[in-house]
């Protein structure tokens, strides 16, 4: 009889013909991804679509981490749909907490493929939450009328407006993001400045004299917010 791991997974079967110490590797499982990224970037259709195609040939599942699936989705930059997403993806989250909810994610199970006694597994764990509807009725609220994609719509509106305040300053940006993640390379001295006054995210050092931080719009954020970060720069700046 086969072994279960190389039955189920045909990348098991591959490396004990190729690779001699396979009692002692671990068979990937499952293939992790973000949506945005934690650089605030997105993976295109295309992308997508042949990260799950070489997930089906190898018969690893895909999971999508979407704790900030509103902003990637209502990115300019995005050519991806929702349900594209749960049709390529075989579990993906929908982030709550960081597009207005008070707490929690909503797990989707895309193909009729949740696992057995998940609920249970879920309580083993101690996350199965005595008013777990309470979860459920803000979701409900997010999804009606469009509200998850109008309030993640404006913190990208927001995040156009912050790159062009950093933009006019003449602050160069780390890389180009098009959701509500923006990173930009400060002097150490302008970082340590700039911090009196705004709370910003430390990301990591580019050289010995460079830091790159990060900015994040969310669906909170307001004009009001913007202009008092511009008078600050302009200031400092």
């Amino acid at each position: 009889m086969k072994a279960t791991n190389e039955f189920h997974n045909p990348i098991g079967a591959f490396r004990r013909k190729v690779d001699y110490n396979h009692e002692h590797m671990v068979f990937p499982g499952m293939l992790y991804l973000s949506y945005p990224t934690e650089y605030g970037t997105l993976y295109t259709r295309k992308e997508l679509e042949e990260i799950a195609g070489i997930c089906q040939s190898y018969q690893i599942p895909l999971f999508l981490d979407g704790a900030r699936l509103g902003y990637g989705l209502m990115s300019r930059g995005c050519d991806l749909t929702l349900e594209e997403i749960a049709k390529l993806t075989d579990v993906f989250y929908i982030g709550g907490t960081k597009v207005g909810a008070l707490c929690g994610e909503a797990v989707v199970f895309t193909k009729k493929n949740r696992p057995c006694h998940f609920v249970n597994s879920v309580k083993k764990r101690g996350a199965l939450l005595a008013k777990g509807r309470l979860l459920g009725i803000q979701f409900d609220t997010l999804f009606t009328d469009g509200l998850y994609f109008e309030i993640s719509r404006h913190a990208i509106t927001m995040a156009e407006e912050l790159k062009d305040i950093f933009k006019e300053a003449g602050l160069p940006f780390y890389l180009e993001s098009p959701t509500n993640q923006q990173f930009i390379i400060l002097e150490d001295g302008q970082m340590e400045r700039l911090k009196e006054h705004v709370r910003f995210g430390f990301w990591e050092k580019q050289d010995a004299c460079h830091t790159v931080v990060r900015f994040a719009t969310s669906w909170s954020t307001t004009k009001e917010d913007l202009d008092g970060l511009k008078k600050i720069i302009q200031r400092l700046f």
